[in-house]
């Protein structure tokens, strides 16, 4: 997160047009600070929201294995196990959305800075 947002200082900072032309995304160098302010949300979303969430439940669903004495794949497992995984899966289907979202937004990043260099437009 460090990473993504001193990239978007940086890019600001050197164009600061962005600054003027913040609400035209159609201006190569704004699309660039979007592709890395979505980098940066995504990353935040990903570390600040879903990673504790996914942690609490995987943590519910370890001790409920204990108590169960069954692990969670173990076929009869109790319908609270089976909310627990599901929960599960449902988070971390969201955080490798983020995570796909973050490296699309910076393979556009990068192919911009293929194409037209840092220069911009």
């Amino acid at each position: 997160m460090f990473l993504s947002s001193s990239l978007l200082a940086a890019w600001i900072f050197k164009h600061p047009d962005v600054l003027v032309y913040m609400a035209r995304p159609n201006v190569a160098d704004v699309a660039q600070v979007y592709a890395l302010g979505t980098v940066l949300f995504s990353q935040a979303f990903n570390y600040f929201v879903v990673g504790p969430l996914t942690s609490k439940t995987m943590f519910q669903r370890q001790k409920l294995e204990k108590d169960e004495g069954k692990t969670y794949n173990d076929p009869g497992v109790s319908a609270e196990m089976k909310a627990l995984n599901q929960r599960f899966g449902i988070l971390h289907g969201v955080s490798s959305l983020a995570n796909l979202g973050a490296v699309i937004s910076l393979g556009f990043h990068g192919l911009f800075i293929g194409n037209a260099g840092v220069k911009g437009y």
